[in-house]
């Protein structure tokens, strides 16, 4: 099916997404992955709600970052402001400025290699790779050559986005998740 028909499909399992003219299922996520998404969705709104740089979505809302590359639904996706005319009703036309994957059991290459591959390519700015299991935290981002690099945490823990300016995260966060008052205190914005 082409990608205009897979975005009207109304098919059973939406946790799916468009590779090479195939809808394609994905794993099922683990109880961590869900816990640590949730955790991020939170965090990047708050943030958000006070600094309105844009706008994230999260899976199963589709980015196709190229004509030539697959329909992914990454589990949470920003967009800033200047990129917000790429919008459509269910799919973002072009790189978002920020994908996060989250690693499941059944998503390991998909995630490290496959998609890093293709969001390299179709030009995302910034690839957050997230591993529950083992507690990670990778971030990654587009240099002048059209490759990722990897972005060192901080001796602090934390690490600083340049897609969504100004966002500051500490990797323990991911896992200890404390409240979100307690993050804008941090953050200044209460």
């Amino acid at each position: 099916m082409s990608y205009e028909e897979f975005l009207k499909w109304d098919g059973q399992n939406q946790h799916v997404e468009w590779v090479d003219g195939e809808v394609i299922a994905m794993p099922p996520i683990s109880g961590a992955h869900n816990d640590v998404g949730n955790y991020l969705i939170r965090l990047f709104g708050e943030f958000l709600d006070h600094s309105n740089i844009g706008v994230i979505k999260t899976d199963p809302f589709q980015m196709k970052a190229s004509p030539d590359l697959p329909g992914r639904a990454p589990d949470i996706l920003f967009v800033a402001r200047r990129n917000l005319r790429r919008l459509h009703e269910t799919y973002l036309q072009g790189p978002a400025d920020l994908v996060v994957e989250i690693i499941s059991p059944g998503s390991q290459t998909l995630d490290r290699v496959t998609k890093f591959s293709e969001y390299q390519r179709g030009g995302v700015r910034e690839y957050w790779l997230i591993d529950p299991a083992r507690r990670t935290a990778e971030v990654y981002r587009r240099g002048r050559d059209g490759r990722f690099r990897p972005v060192a945490v901080g001796e602090d823990g934390i690490f600083r986005s340049v897609a969504m300016k100004g966002l500051w995260v500490k990797v323990d966060w991911l896992w200890d998740r404390p409240p979100i008052e307690e993050v804008r205190r941090e953050w200044g914005i209460v």
